[in-house]
């Protein structure tokens, strides 16, 4: 189902917006989402709205909603304060809005009676109009295709990763980081308390939307348990989720509660749920990062075999350890590639083995290029494994000129051949006096051509060995169901 046949997708895809409660102050809501919108390109109408401004940004205010002009306005980002929301409702009726997006806060989560009795009116009278809300408490919506944003600075490409977050930052957080590498985005969806749309109509419709291939969410609590898992089991047999269930320990519970008003339940219980219902479950951002990348760059896999390559003797076996620890194997290289080993260098061609050690090549005529071009016609191996080693002693002409464009063009080799890449470029606890050196300039410049490329890139290779598994055992167990039919 594509957004133009979704009744969700189309109020989350505005032809115009308006701000209420914009604001001249650069630190307040109401200018952010401006900036957000004209920043981000939205390719719709925007109608900042405030009774004390004429104009915000190049743009005209509003004094009120009813002031503008033309019967419709799409959706609206309610940044004023709670007890404010009702009489916005009634203005938003008058103009036929679709959705009203909540940023207000102070209402269920703070778990005050009047703030809870406030928050169930506004849920009544909208319902009673057919205003569907967003939040309370949320960003909203992140759509690269209509320019609509809920942050700085975030990708303004589209592409096949969905999702929805109950924590506006860490929505922002994964967009960004995983926009760094490579990825791309359908829609993001920040839900806060889910007063009306919640996870499960969110899941739905990632699931259904034709847009998205990949689906990551954060969630702390559900609404409906049973009707939740019930939308992830029919999700997960169309497309991978990967979720991040936050609240395990008792602290965490508690802040739940305050910061959306959800009920967390038993950690255990929640995680067996999940996974029965065929989603990936991960423990933090980062490695809910690493799984949509791999869902993006990798292809279905069901085997287990990687061939690791790269670094010194010391990088190969905590790799090798790294990959076998999650369930690899580390097949012994092909009659064929060690006879092309041993044309070029009798001397060593015999101690090439998985992993190949990159430090036997030095003071040889072989090039990591041709070894990789080697690896590609390999059948013995499922997925190819690149360390990018930092600690070579190289000078920086041959490092940027013969060692980083090697790698690069090594790894997009075996690529072009079908074969799945990761590469493992890890770049430690960097500061602001070496990102001014030459080799880590040359690192970041290698892993953006590598990301550009559409290469999966991970920080480590136990990070790179743990998405790729559960990558892996994702389209093991849809391959099994599909048998079972």
């Amino acid at each position: 189902m594509s957004e133009e046949s979704s009744p969700l997708g189309r109020l989350l895809s505005p032809d115009s917006v308006a701000i209420v409660g914009a604001s001249s102050n650069p630190v307040s809501a109401g200018y952010q989402f401006t900036r957000f919108l004209i920043d981000h390109g939205f390719r719709g109408k925007l109608y900042p709205v405030n009774p004390k401004l004429t104009d915000l940004l190049g743009l005209r205010v509003y004094p009120g909603l009813t002031a503008i002009p033309g019967p419709n306005v799409n959706y609206v980002i309610s940044c004023i304060r709670a007890d404010g929301v009702l009489s916005l409702l009634d203005d938003c009726g008058r103009k036929n809005v679709g959705l009203v997006h909540l940023f207000t806060a102070r209402l269920k989560e703070t778990g005050r009676e009047e703030a809870t009795r406030l928050q169930g009116k506004i849920q009544e009278k909208a319902k009673k109009l057919g205003i569907r809300i967003l939040g309370p408490n949320c960003m909203g919506t992140y759509n690269p295709k209509v320019g609509l944003s809920f942050n700085h600075d975030l990708p303004t490409e589209s592409g096949p990763v969905g999702g929805f977050f109950q924590s506006g930052g860490g929505a922002g957080e994964f967009v960004r980081y995983a926009g760094l590498r490579g990825v791309r985005f359908s829609k993001v969806v920040s839900y806060g308390n889910a007063s009306d749309i919640d996870e499960t109509e969110l899941l739905d419709y990632f699931a259904s939307d034709s847009e998205t291939r990949v689906i990551a969410s954060y969630i702390e609590g559900v609404k409906d348990g049973r009707k939740f898992l019930e939308a992830l089991a029919r999700a997960a047999k169309k497309k991978p989720v990967t979720i991040l269930k936050a609240g395990r320990g008792r602290t965490a519970t508690k802040l739940a509660l305050s910061h959306t008003a959800s009920l967390t339940g038993s950690d255990k219980v929640w995680h067996a749920a999940l996974r029965q219902c065929g989603a990936v479950v991960v423990s933090n951002f980062e490695e809910l990062t690493d799984q949509v990348v791999a869902f993006t760059f990798l292809p279905p896999m069901m085997e287990r075999r990687v061939l690791v390559a790269g670094g010194g003797g010391g990088k190969s076996m905590v790799a090798a350890d790294a990959w076998e620890e999650e369930g690899f194997d580390l097949p012994e290289l092909s009659a064929q590639l060690r006879e092309n080993v041993r044309r070029h260098d009798p001397e060593i061609w015999d101690w090439v083995t998985n992993p190949i050690d990159a430090s036997l090549f030095q003071g040889t005529t072989l090039t990591y290029v041709d070894l990789l071009k080697w690896i590609s016609d390999e059948d013995r191996f499922d997925v190819f494994a690149a360390n990018l080693t930092q600690d070579d002693p190289l000078p920086a002409d041959i490092w940027e000129k013969l060692l980083a464009p090697n790698f690069l063009q090594g790894a997009v080799a075996v690529r072009s051949k079908g074969r799945p890449v990761v590469c493992i470029i890890e770049t430690g606890e960097i500061g602001p006096a070496e990102m001014g050196r030459w080799k880590w300039k040359a690192i970041a410049e290698t892993r953006r051509e590598l990301v550009n490329q559409g290469v999966a890139v991970f920080p480590t290779s136990e990070r790179a060995a743990r998405a790729t598994r559960r990558l892996v055992d994702y389209w093991t167990r849809r391959g099994n169901e599909d048998q079972s039919l």
